[in-house]
């Protein structure tokens, strides 16, 4: 059993994948469906509009918009940027090149493990090989 305190509140509760107990996760989920209503009858709005009329905090809007939960409308004054070149996105943390280049990135690097390990694993064997040899001549 993992139990860890809510960052938010800090209660404790039963860890699920998530850094904030499902209390909090509900209250989050209120919030979010509250800016979702308020952008589907304005969608031209901008932060401070969003921010007043739902009650919502910026900075839980723009983590809706990087989680992918939202996306920036087109025409709209809102600009988000992409954390690695700083170029302006609709939605998440990166664009779609600098996405791709992680992807890539990542995949090399998981090549290069899988390749180690395979490399690992046959001279464990060999070890392995040698001794069983050693072990008959006695």
């Amino acid at each position: 059993m993992n139990i860890r305190n809510c960052i938010r509140c800090g209660k404790i509760y039963n860890y699920d994948g998530f850094k904030i107990c499902p209390s909090c996760r509900r209250d989050d989920e209120k919030d979010f469906q509250k800016v979702k209503e308020y952008l589907y009858e304005y969608p031209g709005a901008n932060m401070v509009e969003v921010e007043e009329a739902t009650g919502v905090e910026a900075s839980k809007i723009i983590s809706y918009l990087r989680e992918g939960r939202l996306e920036v409308a087109d025409g709209s004054n809102l600009i988000l940027q992409c954390e690695k070149c700083g170029i302006s996105i609709k939605t998440g943390r990166f664009c779609d090149k600098c996405s791709n280049d992680l992807q890539r990135e990542l995949n090399q690097v998981v090549d290069s493990a899988r390749s180690k390990k395979t490399t690992i694993d046959k001279k464990v064997e060999e070890k392995f090989r040698l001794i069983d040899r050693y072990e008959k001549r006695r």
